[in-house]
């Protein structure tokens, strides 16, 4: 469990790098505890990678690893790492090519079509590669980002409250780059897809309490984060 961990770093030094590599090492032993092995020479894509601090994590394990996101945003120290610019929402997923793993965290509350990427996430992998995917879900605590938990005020409004508040400067907007999703709906778009197969589901931060993403409306405000590791059936 990091959640009190993550909490107590933001306080003090809000989201900075280490934050960020507290997240990936902890969610990277997660995938290793599910028997994924991430061995030198796996092949592995961290989509919309951000400063690419969870594929810098990957890379220290040996791992062949691909940034892909709309812009290189990557650290300094990752300058001469393989990048690939990529928009989800509008490019050819084909053109990222193949890999043994691929994690996506943190980005498909921010797509407008989110069930149009899990449609396709089964491209971007091997035979027997694996998806992990996390995000925050809209009635997680930390569900509207930095206006939480105003957006428990409703989607057009706690946004607005926040400004008016005169609360600190607020970089996502409703239904711009920040979208409503759910964990029941997300499971219901996997379950229904013929080349996905869910091998675990859990509370990101606090993946000992398994459990709770099984259980309906609770698994919507108690996950905050939720993660999952898929695979493409063949």
């Amino acid at each position: 469990m990091i959640l009190h961990k993550l909490i107590a770093h933001h306080i003090k030094r809000r989201d900075d790098a280490a934050f960020y590599a507290m997240q990936a090492m902890d969610a990277i032993r997660w995938i290793e505890a599910a028997g994924v092995n991430l061995a030198p020479g796996v092949s592995a894509l961290d989509l919309g990678c951000g400063h690419g601090v969870f594929g810098a994590e990957l890379a220290k394990r040996g791992c062949a690893v691909t940034f892909s996101d709309d812009h290189n945003w990557l650290v300094p120290a990752l300058k001469d790492a393989p990048f690939r610019p990529f928009n989800i929402d509008r490019d050819d997923f084909a053109t990222l090519g193949q890999f043994d793993l691929v994690v996506c965290s943190n980005v498909l509350e921010h797509l407008p079509r989110p069930a149009d990427f899990i449609a396709r996430m089964h491209t971007l992998l091997r035979p027997g590669g694996r998806f992990y995917l996390s995000w925050t879900p809209w009635l997680s605590p930390w569900g509207g980002h930095e206006f939480s938990p105003l957006h428990y005020l409703g989607v057009t409004r706690g946004h607005r409250i926040h400004d008016w508040l005169g609360r600190a400067k607020r970089i996502h907007t409703p239904f711009e780059n920040l979208f409503p999703t759910s964990i029941g709906g997300t499971l219901r778009w996997i379950r229904v897809q013929p080349h996905l197969r869910l091998e675990r589901a859990a509370p990101r931060y606090f993946t000992e309490l398994e459990f709770l993403v099984h259980v309906p409306i609770l698994r919507e405000f108690a996950a905050w984060n939720c993660a999952l590791l898929l695979s493409r059936k063949d």
